[in-house]
């Protein structure tokens, strides 16, 4: 009788809670293991991604477009991070992950907002997304939708949403694709080069 008043208390709590969870929500996305250098999935990091195409692509774009967001494929992602404007600030990219996955490997020069501990970030993010012609919000990929309420959290709090990309294959695709990742502090100069295939 004690356990189900307790429970029952608690999830009255976590509901009324604005930190609280979701209990609908997939809290470990993919249900992989994480390499240990680079924190993350390791079918990702040896190259076999399961990139978002076809159908389910089409079906996250038309989501996100309900929403006022738009959706980045690798393509495009890739040439946001090599055009000339990301040197001035004017194209972005946002990860949306925790301390501990960061600091192990982000895309070069990404800012970080914690969708789920935003504040300490807030004050050099947002001034940043205002200047920003483009904004490419991305997490782990595949299930992780951290990345889309990120976008959404930045929407409300007045970006508008014709800026804001997400980038739904996420740091794992990146990694697989052989792109340059960067590990500790934000332009740390720290880069890991991957090969796709994990080498």
């Amino acid at each position: 009788m004690v356990a189900v008043v307790g429970a029952g208390l608690a999830f009255a709590a976590n509901s009324l809670s604005p930190r609280g969870l979701s209990l609908s929500r997939n809290y470990f996305p993919g249900g992989h293991a994480t390499g240990s250098a680079m924190g993350i999935p390791l079918n990702a990091a040896a190259g076999q991604t399961n990139p978002v195409t076809g159908p389910s692509f089409e079906a996250l774009a038309a989501q996100l477009r309900q929403e006022g967001l738009g959706l980045a494929d690798s393509n495009e992602v890739s040439r946001l991070f090599h055009d000339p404007r990301m040197q001035q600030g004017l194209v972005m990219f946002i990860d949306a992950r925790d301390d501990e996955h960061y600091k192990n490997g982000h895309i070069p020069g990404a800012y970080q907002l914690d969708f789920y501990h935003p504040g300490p970030y807030l004050g050099t993010v947002l001034p940043m997304c205002q200047v920003a012609e483009q904004i490419v919000v991305y997490c782990n990929g595949g299930d992780c939708e951290d990345s889309r309420h990120t976008a959404l959290f930045l929407r409300d709090a007045g970006i508008p949403g014709t800026k804001l990309l997400v980038y739904a294959g996420g740091i794992g695709e990146w990694v697989a694709n052989g792109m340059p990742v960067e590990t500790g502090e934000r332009n740390s100069g720290v880069l890991v080069e991957k090969k796709a295939g994990g080498q």
